[in-house]
């Protein structure tokens, strides 16, 4: 086929934005513009103006349903009509080559002369920059080096770049200028769309559990007089109208638990919460949680329920065996269970159930090199939670439920009733990570209230993480919480794991950033 046979000079891939090369990107944005006003002027033509582009294909369905196209091969009865941005242009005189990518696809362009016509095919060369985006309509071909082709008969500029494409050469690496221009994060490096297409997937998945066992999706306040649910420290506002200081939230459990109360069964909320802390690699102030609330369950309930929200999340993106930066995990097999004394005396060879004073406690940590770490006041409850945090949580790889956290730092759960010192709290970890948090949730109001009470004192103390005093959550389990199990998972952090995400900056849109300058 003639129309065909001129593609053996295929597009090299040129790189995007590379007429930008030896050029400031100030100097390009400067004749972009002057290039836009005069295609304003000469042709009459504003492309901020055009409303719908009628795209009936996307660039993976186009290659899927014509990878069989042989080669030499043009569909002269089958229309194409596609959208997308130019990442590359080679003009050849009397024909171009482009490369047009859309959110999930990519794939080569040819306009030729004869088929667009000569006024049309002089427009793309005079008016037409690689960022571009436009529509096209034309017939799938395949060319003699075996390329999957779209031959365009027609085109439309629907908007223009002002701004260069990112250099294919340099790329777009740099992971602070990554995090506060995302979107051209997003035009550069399409393994990033992906990444946060398998997030959507994820949270998709949860919903999809969730329901099936009959668990009611709400919404519970962002914006509140007091900050509960969880040992951390707020972001502080103020409403004017109100006269009143108000905080973002920092966990929604405590409304949650009030819906329980009140007789709403089972509930959970997919949504952001907020906290005044550094950033890391595993921190971002403004995160995303899962939390769930089951009438008549317990934390028992709540690690089952773990572990099939984890596997479906997995298998919706992938499969149960996951490698995390290098790291082998095995989400198939059952996720260990161990108390937090017998993870603390398999890795230091201390038995705290034999530790029974506060100050054998402090003088077994300063042992360990830890003395540095105390202020001299610490209960021996605090201490052991210190020796897992600074001994054990890093040894964690596959995931395990850590179990029976002491009463002292678990303000919201329920006692072991067979040891009141402990509680029904576990904690998921993997890869060294705090993943999720549950217990069996404590509904007995006047030990709820002698908690609070503690937490108080603390705060007076100093303490700007402890719990606030919620009267009206007192309030609300005076009125009968029933048996409940609560859950709390960090998606941001499951993210991560699941698409190889070495921080969670990665797995987030618009991470925290401290401005320039």
């Amino acid at each position: 086929m003639s129309d065909v046979t001129d593609f053996t000079k295929d597009t090299k891939n040129t790189p995007a934005g590379a007429e930008g090369s030896d050029q400031s990107e100030n100097e390009i944005v400067r004749q972009r513009k002057e290039k836009l006003q005069r295609l304003r002027e000469e042709e009459g033509y504003d492309p901020y103006i055009v409303e719908k582009w009628d795209r009936r294909d996307t660039l993976s369905e186009t290659r899927e349903r014509y990878e069989r196209l042989p080669l030499d091969e043009a569909a002269r009865e089958t229309e194409i009509r596609a959208a997308g941005r130019l990442m590359t242009l080679r003009r050849q005189g009397k024909a171009t080559f482009a490369d047009l990518a859309d959110e999930d696809g990519r794939m080569q362009l040819y306009f030729q002369i004869n088929e667009v016509g000569e006024g049309s095919y002089n427009f793309l060369k005079k008016w037409v920059d690689t960022g571009d985006w436009i529509g096209v309509t034309g017939h799938p071909c395949r060319t003699r080096r075996g390329e999957l082709t779209i031959l365009v008969t027609e085109f439309k500029l629907l908007c223009k770049a002002l701004r260069p494409l990112p250099e294919k050469w340099h790329g777009f690496t740099d992971p602070e200028l990554r995090y506060r221009q995302r979107y051209t994060d997003l035009i550069a490096n399409p393994e990033v769309r992906e990444v946060f297409r398998k997030r959507a997937k994820i949270i998709t998945s949860f919903r999809k559990t969730l329901e099936d066992h009959g668990t009611l999706e709400v919404e519970t306040p962002t914006l509140s007089t007091l900050a509960g649910g969880a040992a951390a420290k707020p972001f502080k506002s103020h409403h004017n109208a109100l006269g009143l200081d108000m905080y973002l939230r920092i966990a929604p459990e405590l409304y949650l638990k009030r819906l329980v109360a009140g007789m709403m069964g089972r509930v959970y909320e997919i949504g952001k919460n907020f906290r005044n802390e550094g950033i890391d690699t595993m921190h971002n102030p403004e995160f995303t949680m899962m939390e769930v609330y089951w009438a008549y369950a317990d934390y028992k309930d709540m690690m089952n329920l773990t572990e099939e929200l984890i596997r479906s999340a997995a298998k919706a993106v992938g499969a149960l065996q996951v490698q995390w930066q290098g790291i082998e995990l095995d989400l198939e097999q059952p996720f260990r269970r161990v108390t937090m004394l017998d993870f603390v005396k398999e890795h230091t060879d201390v038995d705290f159930r034999a530790v029974t004073s506060d100050e054998e406690a402090r003088k077994v940590a300063a042992e360990k090199s830890l003395g540095a770490e105390l202020k001299g006041n610490e209960s021996r409850f605090a201490v052991l939670n210190l020796m897992f945090e600074k001994f054990c949580e890093r040894r964690i790889t596959n995931p395990t439920f850590v179990i029976g956290h002491p009463t002292e730092i678990s303000p919201l759960s329920k006692r072991d009733p067979e040891n009141p010192d402990y509680t029904h709290r576990f904690e998921l970890f993997m890869c060294g990570k705090e993943l999720a948090n549950a217990f069996s949730e404590l509904n007995d109001p006047l030990d709820q209230r002698a908690r609070f009470e503690e937490q108080l004192k603390k705060r007076e103390a100093g303490d700007d993480e402890a719990h606030d005093f919620d009267e009206d959550f007192i309030n609300a389990i005076e009125m009968g919480l029933p048996p409940t199990g609560g859950l709390g998972i960090g998606i941001d952090r499951l993210v991560m794991f699941l698409t190889d995400s070495r921080s969670i900056r990665d797995v987030i849109l618009f991470p925290t950033m401290k401005p320039k300058g």
